[in-house]
C-alpha cells in the first residue's frame, strides 16, 4: 500500500496540473483544495488520537490575517507564508497546553469556543481588521517578481502542489514513527502509555501544534490566492467543513485530506453551478453515500481496490 500510495500521489499530482492546464479556471479551486488539504492533514493528526477539533478555522483564520497585516510591509510571498505558518504555531502551542488537557468531546468543545472567541474579535475590532468588509491583500511578490495575475496563479498552484506533497510525505513518516504510533494509543491505551514513561498530554501537543502549523499554512496560502480575508475563515463552519473534508477523504492515509478537499471543492463548484438553491443538500448526499457504502472514506474505497487487484 506504501507503493501505491506514491503512486497515487504522483498520479494525482499530475492529474490536477492537467486539469490546471485544459481548464485554467480550476487553478483557482485547485489552489484552494490543496490548502484545505494541507489544514486536514492536521485534522488527521488528531483523529488518529481519537480527538476532533471542531475550531481548527481559528488557525486558518489566523494565517490568513498575518498574511493581510505584513504584505504592505513585506510583501514576498515565500516570506509571508513561512512567517504565518510559524506565528500560527506559536499560538496553537498556548492554546494546546490548556485543550490538550481535555479528551473527546471536551477538546472538541472548547477549541469551538476559543476559536468563536477569535472569531468575534475578527468582527468588533474593525479599526485593525475592517470588520466584515476584510481586509484586501495587494499584489503579492513571487521570488521578488511582481508576476501577471496568470504568470502568479501558476506560482501559487505550483507552491501549494508541492508544499502539499511535501507536507503528506511528513505526516505519513511521522505517523510511522514512534511519536505517531504513539498518538494511536491516546485513542486506545492511553494509561499503558503513561506506564510507557510518554505522557499522553505531550504527545497530543506536539500533534496539536503541528496541525496548527499546517492551518496557518493553509490559510496563507487561501489569503494570497483570493487576495481578500474576511472574518468568516474563522467562522465555525469553516471548522466543520475541514471536518467534513476529514470524513469524506478517509483518515486512513496521507492521501485522504486532498482526496477529500479536491472531490468537495469541484462537487461544490459544479453543484453551486447546476443548483445554486440546493447545493448544500448535493453536499450532504455525497457525504451520506461516503459515510453508507465507504464508511473508511474515499481513500479506504482506493485502498479496497487495491487490494482487490493484488
Amino acid at each position: 500500500m506504501r507503493r501505491t500510495e506514491t503512486i497515487l500521489a504522483i498520479g494525482g499530482a499530475a492529474l490536477l496540473v492537467l486539469l490546471a492546464f485544459l481548464a485554467p479556471w480550476l487553478r483557482f479551486v485547485l489552489t484552494i483544495a490543496l490548502a484545505k488539504g494541507i489544514a486536514v492533514l492536521g485534522i488527521l493528526l488528531l483523529l488518529r488520537a481519537g480527538q476532533v477539533s471542531f475550531g481548527h478555522a481559528l488557525y486558518l483564520a489566523f494565517g490568513a490575517y498575518v498574511v493581510a497585516f505584513l504584505a504592505p510591509s513585506s510583501p514576498e510571498a515565500l516570506i509571508l507564508m513561512p512567517v504565518a505558518m510559524l506565528l500560527s504555531g506559536a499560538l496553537g502551542l498556548v492554546v494546546g497546553l490548556f485543550v490538550s488537557r481535555y479528551r473527546e468531546i471536551f477538546f472538541g468543545m472548547l477549541n469551538l469556543a476559543i476559536s468563536m472567541v477569535f472569531y468575534s474579535l475578527l468582527e468588533k475590532l474593525y479599526h485593525y481588521t475592517k470588520g466584515t468588509d476584510g481586509i484586501r491583500v495587494g499584489v503579492p511578490r513571487f521570488l521578488g517578481m511582481v508576476l501577471e495575475r496568470d504568470d502568479f496563479e501558476w506560482a501559487m498552484f505550483a507552491t501549494a502542489l508541492l508544499l502539499a506533497l511535501a507536507i503528506g510525505f511528513f505526516v505519513r513518516l511521522y505517523l510511522a514513527s514512534p511519536m505517531g504510533q504513539a498518538l494511536s494509543a491516546i485513542k486506545t491505551r492511553e494509561t499503558r502509555l503513561e506506564f510507557m514513561g510518554l505522557p499522553a498530554r505531550g504527545v497530543l501537543l506536539s500533534a496539536y501544534v503541528l496541525s496548527t502549523l499546517m492551518g496557518g499554512l493553509a490559510g496563507a496560502i487561501i489569503a494570497l490566492t483570493t487576495r481578500h480575508v474576511t472574518p468568516l475563515l474563522g467562522y465555525w463552519t469553516v471548522s466543520g467543513e475541514l471536518v467534513f473534508i476529514a470524513i469524506l477523504g478517509g483518515a486512513g492515509a496521507a492521501l485522504g485530506p486532498f482526496l477529500g478537499a479536491v472531490t468537495f471543492e469541484l462537487v461544490r463548484v459544479y453543484a453551486a453551478a447546476s443548483f445554486a438553491d440546493a447545493w448544500q443538500a448535493i453536499l450532504g448526499l455525497v457525504l451520506m453515500g461516503v459515510i453508507l457504502f465507504f464508511s473508511r472514506g474515499l481513500w479506504g474505497m482506493v485502498e479496497s481496490l487495491a487490494r482487490k487487484r493484488a
